[in-house]
């Protein structure tokens, strides 16, 4: 039986970078599920927005309320946290580079003054756009073309603490939503990263009766270094609440000073 040893593909170099980079931190995970009743309610009635642009447009809403997670930490000897008044979203793509199947991420800025339709554009647009044309992923496919050594230090360079939040996001968030996974639990490389699972018709007890209703599971997976379990969790608690609330509210509107040029 034969075995073939090969090196790993180049479309997969950043993804290293990343693990060795997110190693260092001391990550909590949390989960909770959302009664995703009033979302899907409030998609049929019109645009058919993802669930993905629900998600960011309620951690714009949300992460204000938490500066301290809306922050990044660096160093060992000289531990330093910078917290960030803007929400910029990390959001994980699953795109095949060169054949090879491979989680990219690019940073959608300023979401706390998006609207859920200008959220829904820039999903499409990186939805349908080829790898190799999505602007934001220049600095990973340069990654990907460097040996990996000196990918290692560039990597370490552009993430450095002033700037991360440009290439790395305030908050990370990852969907598997469209295969059935009721759990998962990720880092994203920032203080706080958010998992969504598939929406499942589910049992659940409402004024004591069982009844179906169609719940999204919701992770959050913290660095212990930056925020404690508590904040962590009335996080996730106000998360869970905006999210259940979608169309009862100014879900619609413009957020305060929506950036038109953003993503």
């Amino acid at each position: 039986m034969s075995v073939e040893i090969a090196p790993v593909p180049a479309a997969r170099r950043q993804t290293l970078h990343f693990l060795r980079f997110a190693g260092a931190a001391a990550p909590v995970h949390l989960d909770t599920e959302v009664d995703a009743t009033a979302l899907l309610e409030h998609r049929a009635r019109g645009r058919r927005f993802s669930v993905v642009s629900y998600a960011m447009h309620a951690l714009g809403r949300v992460m204000p309320e938490f500066p301290e997670a809306n922050a990044a930490f660096a160093g060992s000897l000289r531990p330093r946290v910078a917290r960030h008044a803007a929400v910029d979203v990390k959001l994980t793509l699953d795109k095949k580079v060169d054949g090879t199947r491979s989680v990219l991420s690019v940073v959608l800025p300023d979401v706390d003054g998006c609207t859920l339709d200008h959220l829904q554009n820039a999903v499409e647009r990186l939805r349908d756009t080829p790898v190799g044309e999505i602007r934001e992923l220049a600095g990973a496919r340069a990654l990907q073309k460097l040996p990996l050594l000196v990918g290692r230090l560039a990597f370490a360079l552009a993430t450095r603490l002033p700037g991360r939040h440009t290439r790395m996001g305030t908050v990370a968030l990852t969907s598997l939503g469209h295969a059935p996974v009721r759990r998962f639990f990720s880092h994203g490389g920032t203080t706080v990263t958010i998992g969504l699972g598939r929406i499942t018709p589910t049992p659940v007890v409402v004024d004591g009766e069982v009844v179906v209703r169609p719940v999204l599971p919701l992770s959050l997976t913290f660095d212990h270094r930056v925020i404690d379990g508590a904040m962590a969790a009335d996080l996730l608690t106000a998360l869970k609440s905006t999210l259940e609330a979608t169309g009862a509210g100014d879900v619609d509107g413009v957020g305060a000073g929506d950036r038109a040029g953003t993503a």
